[in-house]
């Protein structure tokens, strides 16, 4: 059986395409290789939330359910089940896409286990498989983490911790952590805060902006980074005017560390890997790579109908 499309990861991206692409009638298949919903929020550390509120969250059609600040994992992933259910989008996990290739006129798709045939394929694979940590000269004696798996406070209370990092994900970490550990945070320069009342709705609306000027071939209004670096979440606000959250030059060898733990929070990169050397695969999602804000769950819904409606045309059928 040949798919007419079939995507490539089972998160807020995959699903917001897949919602556009069955709405058109388009014979639609998502492979994830999660073993159930929830895409990278699934691996996520306890505290995280959005940005934004429940009611600025939303993948298209559906609005995200109530609740009080700004979402949780858990609330994060009960929305993206209940989603894939709502819509009846299909889904077979856990797969794992190990390669995408052109097979004549259509694109196969193996696994492990399995091999599968498409027109079109999408990717939709995030970055939260694809941590990246810098390089650095010397040698550090303690136990290395990325944010990518840092999973709490629990392993690090009493101890020493380095943060690296200087934006949100090293913001948020350092700032829990430094209520139960000692904690230096080492930043390449000073933080940039983002205004104290700046959040995932203004951001939104800044990136929604941005992507409608750039499809207009308009000049670029910047990014939402113009703004600053570190969205400034209520633990986050408490631990900067508490002095508890104070940047530190970052160092130029490891050597110079001499902490328990060093945590790296030095971002991803996309997860493209199935994908190296084929051409013609739609992607969605990825953050700026893609477009200002498709990294975000509310920000994705443009994208996702972009490739949708670029699929379906070929297939004859339309993405309203």
């Amino acid at each position: 059986m040949t798919y007419e499309a079939l995507i490539v990861g089972g998160g807020q991206s995959g699903l917001a395409t897949a919602y556009y692409l069955l709405r058109a009638g388009v014979d639609t298949l998502v492979l994830d290789d999660q073993p159930e919903p929830g895409g990278a929020w699934l691996h996520v550390w306890p505290s995280i939330t959005l940005f934004s509120t429940a009611e600025f969250s939303n993948l298209p059609g559906w609005p995200m359910p109530a609740f009080d600040g700004f979402p949780n994992s858990e609330h994060v992933v009960n929305y993206l089940t209940a989603y894939e259910m709502r819509y009846s989008i299909p889904v077979e996990r856990p797969v794992r896409v190990t390669k995408v290739s052109q097979d004549g006129q259509a694109f196969r798709v193996d696994s492990p286990t399995k091999s599968y045939s498409a027109q079109h394929v999408i990717g939709a694979t995030g970055t939260w498989s694809a941590p990246f940590i810098p390089s650095f000269p010397g040698t550090f004696t303690g136990t290395q983490w990325h944010a990518s798996t840092y999973r709490g406070i629990a392993e690090f209370r009493g101890s020493s911790v380095a943060v690296v990092g200087a934006a949100n994900s090293a913001a948020q970490i350092a700032a829990e952590l430094s209520s139960v550990a000692d904690v230096t945070w080492y930043t390449r320069h000073e933080p940039r805060w983002m205004p104290d009342d700046i959040d995932g709705r203004e951001l939104f609306r800044r990136n929604r902006l941005r992507a409608l000027a750039i499809q207009r071939g308009e000049e670029d209004p910047g990014a939402d980074s113009n703004l600053g670096d570190i969205v400034m979440l209520p633990e986050v606000l408490k631990a900067r005017d508490s002095g508890r959250l104070k940047a530190t030059p970052l160092f130029k060898s490891l050597n110079e560390v001499h902490t328990d733990h060093l945590i790296w929070c030095t971002g991803f990169r996309p997860a493209l890997k199935p994908f190296r050397g084929t051409e013609g695969i739609h992607y969605v999602g990825y953050g700026d790579w893609v477009g200002p804000g498709a990294a975000t769950i509310t920000g994705v819904g443009p994208y996702a109908k972009r490739a949708a409606a670029a699929i379906a045309a070929t297939v004859g059928k339309r993405v309203k």
